[in-house]
């Protein structure tokens, strides 16, 4: 049955010419008539040619007066785009500038985003004709190419169109158009760059020095000059935009280290972005390494330009404090005190300075709160509250020679001091020191460490810039649109239905870890550095973000099982008085699924004391303790001793007695009372033998069960013997008659070429003999012409005229007598002839 033909797929009125049977060779023709074209390349089936269809009507009814939008079927298999395009995916679009091209768009398809990159196709160049455009142009944080060329001179000068080329080389590989090209044709603003031969091209860059493209060293190509603008451009930002499907960016990208995605609204068409260009800017702070250079975008270093002096050491500096907020101890251990003031000094024998001296830098502190975090454990002295000075010092084996600690309690200002509030902290108790008294603490359970607080922020002011070479966390930074990916960042922590989306998140796949920035913080620089900054630090105040599913425990009293979630994790969990069985399990693990009747039915023999739940770890986050990094994993938490959870042993099934003997072992609490402990073993007894007597009854079942299918077994290996034996019996029969088939056609072939021989053979003996056989009729007939001929002649020698006049009707009859005589004698030995071919 024929195919049916395809059908329009852009109605008779929309801008986009198509070319419903695939004829590429039109479309070629119609190409070379427009200067921009677009040719939109789909298949009448595919859903995302279906969904762009309506972005690509946009964008033609608003360029229908400069670009020539073209569609093409490249599914139709009769047509010649088909037969000519191989394309693995749809819909595909190509754009074609002139006699260059073609140009792939391979972004987001988005009326906006195709717009956008069509009409960087239609100008690739931006014309600089004023000292404030250029200033434009170099403050931008995207990196800028500038070529100056002189028109006047010639219409064309030499290099204009090797330029232009390059600028849709560079948006043919980079469809973002990360990099902008700009031309200057006036002498006066070349030479601010400075620009001062025509044919020149420049690269501009904000922290580094700017480069001039070597004319001697490479040739001048449109291939060159764009490869040497990529491989040397300052990216200190980057969007992404990942495709729709399987798409392995975000995981190449997050590989290269920590990165802080931000998320906010974009529209690509419009002229000022403010958001866009404040956190461009902290980008460029974040990442200029030389902090004594210019704040500002548009001005360039040399590139002969000395590095900056280097900052004087720490050991010619005086004393500086910075404050210490102490995690919480835990209840065996009473502490007196919750932050410190921990002052460095680098000069043997000096007396520290008072407290509140000049906060430290990031570099300064960082060895001294190490070793100030172990020895703080073992504090045993106080001083007296009027101590204006800590005179006790201690030793630590770090760039600083010694440092002191002073600490008192804050009850209410704690949470002023995490956020630099100006708010008076309340009355003091008396200060703490502490001293090392050689102590051992290795086999206390690990605790929260301390991290730095300063006055107005965790670094001083203007501490970001140069962050990123000041520190071993740096940051990489990238841009994201909210309206296309939100879904990413609802994955990382953001509201579905927020009033604005803007969101940012700083993510560490190395530690499997992310941050996130509070909701109620707006997208700005202020709250973006600060962010940076508290995750730069050694000791990071930041909490990791735990991610749940939105999932409720809706598994409530109908259900044995419970469901639990990233929120419900500390309520089910950890603040039960239940003992707690958890699963950890995953809707693609297989094996989980295995372990869901086991559970089911132990669910069902607990007593209440007991709940089951598990937890799906593949939507769900959970502190770092408490995370598996394989499934199923089973936990026991017992009731009043949750931080002496049991993992059940992986050496064992998962089977409902292993179960029952791994909670009977784990779930007895330590010995409270003595009258107590004999009913618990009782009950405990009498639930055992029941379980013992319906897992026997389930044995004995399963054993009949197995004599079944061994009968069954045994049954079906005779009836496989007896088919092998069969199969083989028929195999051998088979190949004989095999052979004896090819033995057959071998003869048959043979005697057909014998025949085919024969009857060559006996053709031309037959063509022989008719030849003979005309040929001797032929001759009998004159032999007997001429003999009645010559007996003629003898009868009548002498005849009168009368007898010649009426002899002269006689040759015609004696003619005819001839020719009748010949056909007989001729006929008469074709039968002969005939009669002796037969054969006897």
């Amino acid at each position: 049955m024929p195919a049916k033909l395809p059908v329009n797929f852009f109605s008779s009125t929309s801008p986009v010419v198509d070319f419903f049977l695939g004829q590429l060779d039109h479309a070629e023709l119609v190409r070379r008539d427009s200067e921009i074209t677009l040719f939109f390349f789909y298949a009448p089936w595919c859903g995302q040619s279906l969904a762009a269809r309506e972005d690509i009507e946009k964008v033609a009814s608003s360029l229908a007066d400069q670009v020539l939008f073209v569609a093409i079927n490249c599914w139709w298999n009769q047509g010649k785009c088909r037969k000519q395009k191989h394309f693995f995916y749809f819909p595909v679009i190509y754009l074609y500038h002139r006699s260059f091209g073609p140009i792939e768009y391979k972004g987001p398809l988005n009326a906006v985003y195709i717009e956008q990159f069509v009409r960087r196709v239609m100008r690739p160049l931006l014309y600089i004709s004023s000292p404030s455009r250029l200033q434009r142009f170099l403050s931008s944080y995207e990196p800028g190419v500038l070529g100056y060329f002189e028109f006047n001179a010639s219409p064309q000068p030499p290099g204009y169109l090797t330029f232009f080329a390059s600028a849709l080389h560079s948006l043919n590989k980079d469809h973002l158009g990360t990099v902008h090209f700009g031309v200057i044709t006036d002498k006066l603003i070349a030479k601010e760059v400075p620009l001062t031969n025509s044919g020149s091209v420049y690269l501009h860059r904000h922290v580094n020095a700017s480069l001039l493209f070597p004319h001697k060293a490479m040739n001048y190509t449109a291939e060159n000059i764009c490869r040497w603008a990529s491989e040397n451009q300052e990216t200190f930002i980057r969007w992404l935009r990942p495709h729709g499907g399987k798409s392995l960016l975000l995981n190449h990208e997050l590989k290269k280290g920590p990165a802080l995605l931000l998320f906010l609204p974009f529209d690509p068409l419009a002229e000022d972005q403010p958001l866009v260009d404040e956190i461009s800017s902290l980008a460029l702070a974040y990442n200029r390494c030389n902090r004594s250079g210019p704040g500002g975008g548009g001005e360039t270093s040399p590139p002969t330009a000395p590095f900056p002096p280097a900052e004087p050491s720490p050991i010619a500096q005086s004393p500086c404090c910075n404050t210490v907020v102490l995690p919480p101890q835990p209840p065996a251990i009473s502490r007196t005190h919750n932050v410190c003031e921990l002052c460095v000094n680098q000069t043997v024998g000096v007396q520290p300075s008072r407290l509140g001296g000049l906060p430290c830098s990031f570099f300064q502190i960082e060895a001294a709160l190490d070793s100030f975090y172990l020895k703080e454990r073992t504090f045993v002295r106080v001083v007296s509250r009027t101590a204006a000075r800590c005179s006790n010092f201690l030793s630590s084996y770090s760039p600083f020679s010694y440092y002191t600690a002073c600490c008192r309690t804050v009850d209410g200002g704690l949470r002023s001091l995490l956020f630099g509030s100006p708010e008076t902290p309340p009355p003091l108790p008396p200060d703490v020191a502490f001293s090392s008294r050689g102590k051992s603490w290795g086999e206390e359970p690990p605790r929260p460490m301390p991290h730095i607080e300063e006055r107005r922020g965790l670094l001083s002011d203007g501490a970001v810039t140069g962050l990123s070479c000041r520190t071993n966390k740096t940051l990489n930074l990238y841009l994201l649109d909210s309206n296309l990916f939100w879904t990413y960042a609802e994955r990382l922590g953001a509201p579905r239905l927020p009033p604005t989306k803007e969101f940012a998140a700083i993510v560490d796949l190395k530690e499997e870890a992310h941050f996130v920035l509070g909701q109620s913080r707006a997208l700005g620089r202020p709250h973006l550095e600060t962010f940076i900054q508290n995750y730069s630090v050694l000791y990071s105040p930041l909490k990791r973000h735990l991610t749940g599913s939105q999932r409720s425990a809706r598994f409530g009293a109908p259900h044995r099982i419970r469901e639990v979630t990233t929120d419900t994790f500390q309520e089910v969990v950890l603040t039960s008085d239940k003992d707690v069985l958890l699963l950890y399990y995953a809707p693609w693990c297989g094996f989980c699924a295995a372990l869901n009747h086991v559970f089911i039915q132990l669910a069902r023999i607990l007593p209440e004391n007991f709940v089951v739940a598990r937890v799906d770890a593949s939507q769900n986050d959970l502190p770092w303790e408490f995370m598996t990094d394989h499934l199923p994993n089973i936990l026991f938490f017992p009731r009043q001793r949750k931080d002496q959870s049991v993992k059940f042993p992986e050496e064992f099934p998962a089977t409902l007695p292993n179960l029952l003997k791994f909670l009977l072992r784990h779930s007895s609490p330590p010995s409270s009372g003595p009258g107590s402990q004999p009913h618990l073993q009782e009950c405990r007894v009498s639930l055992l033998e029941r379980e013992i007597r319906q897992l026997r009854a389930e044995i004995q079942a399963l054993r009949e069960a197995q004599a079944s299918l061994r009968a069954q077994l045994a049954e079906a290996r005779k009836e496989e013997r007896r088919l092998l034996q069969e199969t083989r019996v028929l195999r051998k029969q088979h190949e004989a008659l095999q052979s004896q088939r090819e033995h057959l056609q071998a003869l048959c072939d043979r005697k057909s070429r014998e025949l085919r021989g024969l009857a060559g053979k006996l053709q031309e003996l037959a063509q022989a003999s008719k030849t003979l056989l005309a040929e001797n009729a032929l001759l009998k007939v004159l032999l007997a012409s001429a003999a009645e001929g010559e007996e003629g002649t003898t009868e009548e020698p002498d005849s009168g005229p009368t007898r010649e006049e009426g002899s002269l009707s006689l040759p015609a009859a004696e003619d005819d007598g001839d020719s009748a005589r010949l056909e007989a004698t001729i006929a008469s030995e074709h039968g002969r002839e005939n009669w002796t071919e037969q054969p006897t």
